[in-house]
């Protein structure tokens, strides 16, 4: 869609996190692993999928079998189900997220030049419908932000906050894997100095273990049309701690910019229940012009950085020009093998081929009786000869 695009490489993005958006059992992981331990040990670097992809089917190859017998194997049926997992993948999308140049997560952490934070806006409309993709760019984005920042504390204000609109899509159809690794992020990452809210029309559209992680609380209206409803209605009431409110009526009748509010103390307990009203800020309500969302694209510092994908040299590029180097020596090798053979063919075929007829003049000529009168005339001629240089030639009388 429209805006700065966000990329991460494959070996950044690392296979623990990737063996866990592919759905892969512990055996898969590992072997994921050893795919990732070669390809930096040889210099391949995996930038992008298709990069992976080559490698994988590289090392599976008669060519590629010998390299992994120092480090352990990979079965034909693992890297199979590697590459299915890889095009399912990449089905939904990813091929647009795994490249160059890489996004730097810092980037959200910009001020001002008056000294005031920026606000980033990452919209997601492309890929609301693919809980996969949805959750592998926040599990990278989470995750990048976590391994860069240095422990703070608990600070006064937080370096950085995200709100995850729509939140139940972030939950939808996650694996067991997701679901820990946002309960653990979203756990230890408060001592990054970031805060993570999760803005969503009902507390159960989060799951339990990560709801219990949350200190923050805002509720504005609930309303209660159907069974269903007032069922969720009760439940709400009950993730809140006592107050003197009658929370099951009070939800149901906030009006616009009234909400319920309980945070954590300094002393880290939830704070009594308020009910309160929010001054909106100055906002549109409605989708931006694209012209005016184009024009603050362009005009951002972050375009010239990352709008241009880069496809340098890597992994696919490496491995498919020795392929190529390695077809091209040996078809020159078994053309000169043809060529060997031929030049063989050729002195065996004149070996073997049948002397040509000798013409009728060579046939007189070679014969023993034209041989004999040669020879005769030649001894009467040398005869004459001679007896004309020595003179003992016969007077004639």
């Amino acid at each position: 869609g429209p805006g700065i695009p966000v990329r991460a490489s494959v070996t950044a993005f690392g296979p623990v996190l990737l063996s866990k958006v592919l759905q892969l059992n512990q055996t898969q992981e590992q072997s994921l692993g050893l795919i990732f331990h070669y390809a930096d040990s040889k210099g391949l670097e995996l930038i992008d999928l298709k990069d992976l992809r080559a490698v994988v089917a590289f090392l599976v190859s008669d060519k590629g079998k010998p390299e992994l017998k120092g480090i352990g194997g990979l079965s034909t049926v693992t890297a199979g189900v590697i590459l299915r997992a890889l095009t399912a993948f990449e089905q939904q999308g990813a091929s647009e997220f795994f490249g160059e140049p890489e996004f730097d997560t810092s980037e959200f952490l910009r001020t001002a030049p008056d000294g005031r934070g920026l606000v980033s806006v990452l919209e997601l409309p492309a890929v609301q419908d693919k809980p996969q993709l949805f959750s592998t760019f926040l599990m990278w984005l989470l995750a990048d932000l976590y391994a860069d920042l240095p422990e703070v504390g608990d600070l006064e204000r937080p370096k950085l906050v995200f709100f995850f609109d729509e939140a139940h899509l972030l939950f939808n159809g996650a694996s067991k894997a997701f679901l820990e690794s946002i309960t653990q992020t979203v756990r230890l990452i408060r001592s990054k100095g970031i805060g993570v809210f999760f803005v969503t029309q009902t507390p159960k559209d989060v799951p339990a273990d990560v709801l219990a992680q949350l200190g923050n609380r805002v509720q504005h209206a609930l309303r209660a049309f159907t069974p269903d409803d007032a069922k969720a209605l009760k439940a709400t009431v009950r993730t809140f701690p006592n107050s003197a409110y009658d929370l099951e009526e009070l939800l149901t009748q906030l009006g616009t910019g009234e909400a319920v509010v309980t945070v954590l103390s300094e002393k880290g307990a939830p704070t009594p229940v308020a009910a309160t009203r929010l001054r909106a800020p100055q906002s549109l309500m409605g989708p931006v012009d694209p012209a005016a969302l184009d024009a603050a694209v362009k005009a951002s510092l972050l375009y010239s950085r990352y709008a241009e994908p880069v496809d340098r040299e890597s992994a696919y590029e490496k491995i498919t020009a020795e392929q190529a180097a390695a077809e091209a020596e040996a078809e020159a090798a078994a053309a000169a093998a043809e060529a060997d053979k031929q030049a063989k063919a050729e002195v065996r075929a004149e070996r073997g081929a049948p002397k040509p007829e000798p013409s009728l003049a060579q046939q007189v000529v070679g014969s023993g009786l034209f041989r004999s009168l040669a020879r005769s005339i030649g001894t009467q001629l040398g005869r004459e000869i001679s007896r004309s240089l020595f003179g003992t030639a016969r007077r004639r009388r």
